[in-house]
């Protein structure tokens, strides 16, 4: 049985009436009861009634003949408590909140059983004020930007809120609490915090570590004291949504050494066990999600995310999400399609369009004549009847490719590992979901390694957030990560720029580095 504690607990507690021998006051004798049938792990609690609570705890545990349950907030170091129930609930609900710069995801869950409600996600109104953070950060030194970009989150959770209780047919002043993961920026935003310094020498958050708080203080919409507790960050580029994805792979449990990447608007990456955890950033990500290339659109329905160049019959299949009709190319789709026009030899090994190629069939030109075009003065290539892909778009994808690897590298070097030491690379997000390891190997992208190491890992700052709601213990968990973390900034870090300007060609200007892929001179 578990013996976690959630982040909102239901307490029974039973009493001795009040009598001319024992004159004890109804709410003191409440706090008693309490601490009599609180769990071990939160034995040291200090047991705390807020005045908002007073009267009516006091009035419904006397209704009740002083047995029951109490409904609490659990915090560090205190226990506050919320209502007095004549009967066990049969939920107490909690939401987990993934705070992306362009999408919230939730789920709404049952804190009695760990069910999961409901799920969903809806659009990050931020992005009508920048797609990309940088930008929001510029916004945000405004007259009233600051306050606009909080208003715009905010809005746009409390939406998605209401969108989970509908579909569990519930009240948003049934939620007691809300756990969110979301990088540094994101979460000045939520606070109406100034994310001035982030970008700025010498990079300093004004707080990495929020403690929890009245949701209702910054305008969410539940139950009046419901708490919002946000996971903390480990600096400017490093955020909570980091450290959730190390709680969902365990990585800072591991014995041995395995890695974690996340890819959004910048590649993420840990790597580390139970001893130690090295973490950097890079911007890998833009091209890989779709923020670069024409076409590109982040893993949604109707992008492509599979690409297939039969180099015997010379015919082209692709698959898009939802099987619905292609209205773009998202990054896993981009990486198929790279990796197969250069097996196919179409573009080569420095990522460039080429139509000949020595001893070609008859039926690999006819395909090149039918996918090659030039348009509006550049060469692209058809990848159905709206999707192309140009030349820019395949030079943005070989950036972001050579920063990934050159990242992976770099953190790899400067703890003197090899890659062939990994047990274990959980790839996060959409990214790990759609990516297939295979072509990004064959473009130099990941290491080139067995398949078995590449393991997806979905929405890990929503698992992590999740795993936060669920089990108290993991408050602490969090702070002890971050403090085990090793940050690399890769900024003024001259091996990644070396390893960089190496790892712009296919699969690498040292081909031995990928024995697997073929070479082509």
């Amino acid at each position: 049985m578990s013996t976690s504690v959630p982040l909102t607990i239901v307490v029974p507690v039973t009493a001795i009436p009040p009598s001319l021998a024992d004159n004890t006051a109804d709410l003191d004798r409440l706090k008693r009861a309490v601490v009599a049938a609180l769990p071990p792990l939160l034995a040291q609690q200090s047991v705390h009634a807020p005045f908002i609570s007073m009267a009516g705890l006091a009035a419904r545990f006397r209704a009740a003949d002083f047995k029951g349950w109490v409904l609490a907030q659990v915090l560090p170091e205190r226990l506050e408590l919320i209502d007095f129930l004549a009967e066990k609930p049969d939920r107490v609900l909690g939401v987990a909140l993934d705070v992306g710069s362009t999408h919230l995801e939730a789920s709404l869950i049952n804190l009695l059983t760990g069910n999961v409600l409901a799920r969903s996600e809806v659009l990050n109104r931020q992005v009508e004020y920048g797609t990309d953070i940088l930008s929001r950060i510029h916004f945000a030194d405004t007259h009233e930007g600051q306050n606009v970009l909080q208003q715009a989150v905010v809005s746009s959770i409390n939406d998605l809120i209401r969108k989970l209780c509908q579909e569990a047919a519930v009240q948003p002043e049934e939620i007691f609490a809300l756990t969110a993961a979301g990088n540094t920026t994101m979460v000045h935003l939520l606070l109406g915090l100034s994310p001035h310094h982030l970008c700025r020498e010498p990079y300093i958050p004004l707080v990495n570590s929020p403690d929890p708080f009245l949701a209702t203080e910054i305008g969410l919409r539940l139950h009046p004291q419901a708490l919002l507790w946000l996971l903390p960050s480990r600096g400017s580029y490093f955020g909570g949504d980091l450290i959730a994805g190390i709680l969902s792979v365990s990585l800072d449990q591991t014995e041995e050494t395995a890695m974690l990447i996340d890819v959004g608007t910048n590649a993420e990456v840990v790597l580390g066990n139970h001893d130690w955890l090295i973490a950097c950033a890079g911007a890998a990500g833009p091209a890989l999600e779709g923020g670069v290339a024409r076409m590109g659109m982040r893993a949604a329905p109707g992008a492509i995310e599979q690409v297939k160049i039969d180099r015997e019959t010379w015919q082209l299949t692709w698959q898009s999400i939802g099987d619905l009709a292609p209205t773009g190319i998202c990054g896993s789709g981009l990486i198929d399609l790279a990796a197969e026009l250069y097996l196919a030899q179409i573009i080569d090994l420095r990522g460039k369009f080429q139509r000949e190629i020595a001893n070609q069939s008859a039926a690999r030109q006819c395909f090149v004549q039918e996918r090659l075009l030039e348009r509006d003065d550049e060469t692209v290539f058809v990848v159905a009847d709206n999707v192309v892909v140009s030349q820019t778009d395949i030079d943005a994808m070989m950036r972001s490719k050579a920063a990934m690897y050159s990242i992976l590298e770099t953190i790899c070097g400067q703890v003197g590992l090899g890659f062939s030491e990994l047990t274990r690379i959980h790839v996060a997000g959409a990214f790990g979901k759609h990516i297939n390891p295979r072509q990004a190997i064959t473009l130099g992208m990941l290491p080139d390694l067995p398949l078995s190491i590449f393991q997806p890992a979905g929405n890990t700052a929503l698992q992590g957030a999740e795993m936060l709601l669920l089990d108290y213990a993991l408050w602490e968990r969090c702070q002890h990560i971050c403090r085990k973390i090793t940050y690399v900034e890769l900024n003024v870090n001259q091996e990644f720029m070396l390893r960089f300007s190496g790892s712009r060609f296919i699969p690498h200007t040292d081909p031995s580095r990928f024995p697997s892929v073929p070479h082509f001179r």
